[in-house]
């Protein structure tokens, strides 16, 4: 039987890789994104991957895309947003927009999709928002938000078979290296909520990649 997963922010960076790599793998996958054209692109030659325009923060769109795809085994949320901008110089607005995606984005994509995982006994929850940094008040304040989010999901429903994992994604590092960090955090135990990207072992990981011929550099997508 094929595996479902949905991945949201698939039209670009993390998202789109994501999807890339499960369809691959061959895995039923349901991508998700507000830009049509990015997820053209994303599917290109991946006849088992099914695109949905969608926005996040609306949660019945969510509702209905999780209907549609049926039983889901996997959730990659990589819909997050992170304009740059002082804290007491970014209009309010961005700032609201900011934390409703990130954020409530959060919570509408994981009430869609945790509760069929729940009932099945298994499923694996991983949240993607950005790494926190300086000059991006608003992303830094949704990033915490998702990471505290995500332990509180795992006080509440760990050990009824879910997986939850959180992934804050540093700027620069590139896409491959934080999926391949993310499945080898699958491989630990389930109470382990968070995926760790600053450890030496990125670092020494990124300075071999760089050194490396360009030949046998591949390139994030």
């Amino acid at each position: 039987m094929m595996r479902t997963a949905l991945v949201t922010g698939a039209g670009r960076g993390l998202g789109a890789l994501a999807a890339r790599r499960l369809a691959a793998a061959a895995w039923d996958v349901v991508a998700v994104d507000l830009d049509a054209d990015g997820l053209a692109r994303t599917a290109l030659r991946s006849p088992n991957m099914h695109v949905r325009t969608c926005d996040v923060t609306d949660p019945e769109a969510i509702a209905d895309v999780v209907a549609m795809a049926g039983p889901v085994q996997r959730v990659v949320h990589a819909a997050m947003i992170s304009p740059a901008a002082p804290a007491l110089e970014q209009p309010l607005a961005e700032v609201e927009r900011v934390l409703g995606t990130d954020v409530l984005g959060t919570v509408h994509v994981v009430r869609a999709t945790l509760p069929g995982m729940l009932e099945r006994g298994r499923g694996e929850l991983i949240l993607c928002p950005d790494h926190p940094e300086p000059g991006a008040a608003s992303a830094a304040a949704a990033s915490a938000a998702v990471a505290a989010y995500t332990d509180a999901l795992w006080a509440e429903y760990g050990g009824q078979g879910v997986t939850f994992r959180c992934c804050r994604t540093p700027p620069g590092v590139p896409a491959r290296l934080v999926l391949d960090a993310i499945d080898r955090s699958l491989a630990r135990p389930a109470g382990e909520t968070h995926v760790e990207l600053s450890g030496g072992t990125l670092r020494e990981r990124l300075s071999r990649a760089a050194r490396r011929p360009p030949a046998a550099t591949v390139a994030p997508r």
